[in-house]
């Protein structure tokens, strides 16, 4: 699936098996040039706390605008929670978990 509207070429979902992941390309204003992967969660914290007792490292998160918080490692705004970690290569990898609408 892609992204309607403005957001058309931003990113595109895949669905394999049951698990779905998105690809998604960097803003203008950030600092990489490639595309990074995520993969949606039903549970973000629970997903992030059970990668972190494997020795996982995540990113520092960052607010995603003014109407977002952080807690750790997870953003939240009111479209969802992400987290963001590096795979054994640097590629970036990021987990989400879809606001409860």
């Amino acid at each position: 699936m892609r992204a309607t509207g403005e957001m058309k070429n931003s990113w595109a979902s895949v669905n394999v098996g049951k698990t779905e992941f998105w690809l998604v390309r960097p803003e203008k204003h950030e600092k990489r040039e490639l595309a990074y992967s995520v993969f949606a969660v039903k549970d973000i914290k629970k997903t992030v706390a059970g990668l972190k007792k494997k020795r996982i490292k995540f990113l520092r998160a960052e607010r995603m605008g003014a109407d977002s918080k952080v807690e750790g490692p997870i953003s939240y705004s009111p479209y969802g929670a992400g987290a963001i970690l590096k795979d054994s290569e640097g590629n970036l990898l990021m987990l989400w978990q879809n606001a409860e609408m």
